[in-house]
């Protein structure tokens, strides 16, 4: 049974930084393509950023390229995302998920299994 657990969210000040974590249970990561959501109030879910070990590549939503970075360390079968220079506009329930391939997509729907989420607010 895969799971997935999203930690390191909280409140931050604009221009702060936060590193979330998803570790991820009961399959090996490298084999799938895991990706961060994020869903503010009122909004419809959308992709931030994706990793994918078998293509070698990682991908970004336009508008966060330079300001978030995604990681993984596969011993501890974990996956990063690194939000620097954070906006009040980044604030929202962010969420890892798992395709069971290995090619990153940005449609919600083709992830089939999804951590509870952690609540990043950017707020003075």
């Amino acid at each position: 049974q895969v799971q997935l657990v999203e930690s390191g969210g909280g409140l931050v000040q604009p221009g702060g930084s936060l590193r979330l974590s998803c570790t991820v249970s009961g399959v090996t990561l490298d084999y799938y393509a895991i990706a961060w959501f994020r869903q503010a109030p009122g909004k419809e879910r959308e992709a931030v950023s994706c990793i994918s070990t078998a293509e070698g590549r990682n991908y970004y939503i336009e508008s966060l390229k330079g300001r978030f970075t995604i990681s993984k360390d596969s011993a501890k079968n974990t996956v990063y995302l690194q939000m620097n220079s954070l906006k009040p506009e980044d604030t929202a329930v962010y969420y890892c998920a798992r395709r069971r391939y290995p090619s990153c997509t940005s449609i919600v729907k083709i992830f089939d299994s999804w951590g509870q989420g952690t609540q990043v607010t950017v707020s003075s």
